[in-house]
This record gives C-alpha cells, sequence and structure tokens, in this order.
C-alpha cells in the first residue's frame, strides 16, 4: 500500500468537473510544513512528485457562497480573498474587480473560438 493512500482521510472530489483524488489533510496547516499557513480550509495532499515531505498540493476546497466542494483547476475556482466556484463569479460578477471579471470575458471568449 502506498504511503499516500495509508494516510488518506477519504477521497477529494470536485462537484463541477469530477475530478477526484485521495486527500490526506484538510484545514488551513499542512502537515509536516513550518511556518506555512494557507488563506483558506482547503483539501490537500502529500506531492507525489516529490521526495521531500514537506511538499504539498491544494486539491480543492468549498465555495464561500454556495458551499459547493470545487478543485483548484481554472475551469472551476478561483481564489479572490475566498474561494468561488465559477457558477457564482458568473452570478456575482459585477462584485468582482474588473481585472477578474475582464479575464473571465477573455476565457470565455477563448472557450468559444476553440470549441468553433
Amino acid at each position: 500500500m502506498d504511503l499516500n493512500e495509508a494516510s488518506a482521510l477519504g477521497v477529494f472530489s470536485c462537484e463541477l468537473c469530477e475530478m477526484s483524488s485521495p486527500y490526506s489533510f484538510y484545514g488551513q496547516k499542512p502537515p509536516n510544513t513550518r511556518a506555512i499557513v494557507l488563506l483558506e480550509e482547503c483539501y490537500g495532499m502529500k506531492d507525489p512528485f516529490s521526495p521531500e515531505r514537506e511538499k504539498f498540493l491544494v486539491l480543492g476546497s468549498k465555495c464561500c457562497l454556495c458551499s459547493k466542494t470545487v478543485c483548484v483547476g481554472t475551469d472551476c475556482s478561483l481564489f479572490y480573498t475566498k474561494r468561488f466556484c465559477l457558477p457564482c463569479v458568473r452570478d456575482h460578477l459585477h462584485q468582482f474587480p474588473e481585472q477578474i471579471q475582464n479575464e473571465l470575458l477573455r476565457k470565455k471568449s477563448v472557450q468559444k473560438t476553440s470549441s468553433a
């Protein structure tokens, strides 16, 4: 059995893209790290690509508006002081800074162009 699997607390699953992965911690303080405190309560795991114990990956978190569990992928969520799922960002786009609004509009036009 893999060490990551042995220490897994459960399986993280994004409610938008259905990406799933075992997670080994939930919270703001990853294990085996010294002075790291994350800005959000999140699901994470030891970095499987690094032999160093203190390396970790953040898998995702809960949207601060609707509480959906979402991954950190740019198609599913964004972090702006808190984690927001993209459906909530779109619903409240006017409340975000202009730079984020422009970035999402640009991203949407690139997706339309690539799918055409």
